[in-house]
């Protein structure tokens, strides 16, 4: 496993976002990524960008929402969100191969979560300094919980403060280090942590941020059965049926 720092400054960026049956937030979600990648390249124009979204066992109408967009889709049935993130890194080293990977900086979000327009800028500005892992924070929609609720998650989660738990609707890793640690395992759950876990163990760096928060679905059952939507659940107390 790699340890310490895969030098190189970013020359090239991928992101992978996973989605299972998301037609209800995809078009928001690939919106808030259409204005990142401007943003981006607004900074450094010369910088290649690949972004793949990976339609997992979709039923419902996500493909025709990701086909209005001009990013790569990749349509698989796994039915596993660490099998299908998997899938995208798979592809974006594919279309990336040109470039040393310690200069590919991978991002990972999911498809019910919307980005900040600064949100692959900022992450590549870190990788340049040093940075081969961040760690980024979420916010559920408050519109899909009560106000008594996300007054309740707002007092445990104070504005600047990163908490380093991991989400996959924020995290962003140098590709070079992702590849030699085992990359996402193709598990149902958690491929995230997991893969998380594996870095902090071979000491690359890593910088835990609140600065570039994602918006996240705030739905109490989801996609996975132990993933955000179920923390949310088991965090916030009050009339659920209130919340979507």
């Amino acid at each position: 496993m790699t340890r310490g720092r895969a030098h190189g400054l970013v020359r090239a960026v991928g992101v992978v976002i996973p989605a299972h049956n998301e037609a209800a937030l995809l078009e928001r979600c690939l919106s808030g990524m259409t204005l990142a990648v401007e943003d981006l390249l607004l900074a450094d124009e010369h910088l290649a960008v690949v972004v793949v979204v990976v339609l997992d066992s979709c039923t419902d109408g996500s493909l025709a929402i990701a086909q209005r967009f001009g990013f790569e889709n990749l349509i698989v049935d796994h039915g596993a969100v660490g099998a299908a993130r998997r899938a995208g890194v798979e592809v974006v080293s594919a279309r990336l191969a040109g470039f040393d990977s310690r200069s590919v900086w991978l991002a990972n979000t999911d498809a019910d979560s919307c980005v900040p327009a600064h949100w692959l800028r900022e992450q590549v500005r870190l990788a340049d300094h040093g940075t081969d892992l961040i760690v980024g924070t979420v916010r559920p929609d408050p519109t899909d919980l009560t106000a008594e609720q996300f007054a309740q998650w707002s007092r445990s989660h104070p504005p600047g403060e990163a908490n380093a738990h991991v989400h996959g609707a924020n995290l962003g890793v140098r590709l070079s280090c992702a590849v030699d640690n085992g990359g996402f395992p193709a598990i149902p759950e958690h491929e995230d942590a997991r893969l998380v876990e594996r870095l902090r163990a071979a000491g690359v760096p890593e910088i835990a941020t609140d600065d570039i928060w994602v918006l996240t679905s705030g739905r109490f059952i989801g996609r996975s059965p132990a993933g955000y939507a179920h923390h949310l659940a088991e965090t916030l107390a009050g009339d659920r049926a209130a919340a979507h």
